[in-house]
């Protein structure tokens, strides 16, 4: 195998503060943390990141960055291997797996980079461009802006939207109801519980959501209660999906999802089980004969979902759309409700702009 040692490893972390306070069906947050790892071999420089916390730079720094030093950066699964037995006695998932998915998408662009190709076409182009579903409509918004967010995507061409619920169901009908009547009757309206509902509550939400023509029910119970999301997949509505997977940290968390009927279509997420464990997860997705759907970071997902035969779309997640724009050069804007990676750049096309980050630097 050809050599192309990693020299060196630079992780910087960044606090970046929301537009407003925020939330959704169980949880609030105020600033979003961005773990930015460089990885350098051979003149060539790697970009990887998460959505994160400040320890996942930490360990990156205390831990895992002598691992990967000296290694060959074009045996990515032999660096997978390392990165994720160091996690052993650390516990396999949370802050372990969000450190070790920042460094696995360095990894992945940085081995595009190296043989200058773009990342899907390393990893092989199953379509040209991939749909897009406008994510935000949190639980914090006043109806109003609720309804100028999310007929604003429409309008731009995007015909998929989804807003958060789960944070008080009694509100939660007449919220959807006017999301409906902001977007029209022919845009699909996807909603996200954020696992905010009882089993009950959300069958008994599922019945009226879908008299508004909602198509798509996330997390109506916990994530962790497959008991729950089978029951709800079985009992709801014709024509309501339900997804989950978000909270995927490694493999198992997939296969018990699919094995246990608990999903319409899986959700994974880049950040949190890295590049390689999306493509793994998509490879289950395969086997099962059912969709997938990336969850949050559009700009990483972008290659990723081009080249994964069961996508069925990609989430344009507001507050990861606001800090992509705003931090990173090679973000590709929407068309028709679709994104198209950029061949002409190598990699995943992404580059931090360090200089506007340094601001938001912890």
């Amino acid at each position: 195998m050809r050599q192309a040692s990693v020299e060196r490893i630079e992780v910087n972390c960044y606090r970046i503060p929301t537009e407003e306070r925020e939330s959704d069906g169980t949880y609030r947050w105020e600033d979003t943390v961005l773990v930015a790892t460089h990885l350098y071999s051979g003149g060539e420089k790697g970009f990887g990141y998460s959505y994160a916390s400040p320890a996942a730079a930490t360990l990156i720094k205390d831990k895992l960055a002598d691992l990967l030093r000296g290694r060959n950066a074009l045996d990515i699964a032999g660096c997978w291997v390392a990165l994720t037995g160091a996690l052993r006695n650390l516990g396999q998932s949370g802050i372990g797996m969000l450190a070790v998915s920042a460094l696995d998408a360095a990894l992945w662009d940085l081995k595009a980079r190296l043989l200058g190709v773009p990342l899907v076409s390393l990893l092989g182009e199953a379509r040209e461009r991939v749909p897009v579903y406008g994510s935000g409509g949190f639980t914090s918004y006043p109806v109003d802006k609720l309804q100028r967010q999310l007929s604003g995507w429409v309008g731009q061409g995007i015909s998929r939207v989804k807003m958060k619920v789960g944070r008080d169901a009694k509100a939660d009908p007449e919220r959807v109801r006017a999301a409906r009547q902001a977007i029209g009757a022919e845009a699909e309206l996807m909603v996200d519980a954020n696992g905010g509902y009882s089993r009950k509550q959300a069958l008994a939400l599922a019945a009226g959501f879908a008299a508004d023509g909602v198509t798509w029910f996330e997390e109506p119970v916990p994530h962790r209660d497959r008991e729950g999301l089978r029951l709800v997949r079985d009992l709801a509505p014709e024509g309501m999906e339900i997804s989950s997977g978000e909270y995927g940290f490694d493999l198992r968390y997939f296969l018990d999802i699919l094995r246990d009927g608990c999903v319409d279509v899986l959700q994974a997420d880049a950040t949190r089980c890295g590049v390689t464990g999306f493509l793994e997860a998509a490879a289950l997705c395969s086997a099962w004969g059912l969709p997938m759907s990336s969850h949050c970071a559009p700009a990483l997902h972008l290659h990723l979902c081009c080249a994964a035969p069961p996508i069925r779309h990609l989430e344009y997640f507001h507050d990861h759309v606001r800090i992509e724009r705003m931090l990173f050069d090679g973000v590709i804007e929407p068309w028709h409700g679709t994104l198209a990676p950029d061949l002409e750049r190598p990699g995943h096309g992404l580059a931090l702009r360090v200089a506007e980050a340094e601001r938001f630097e912890i």
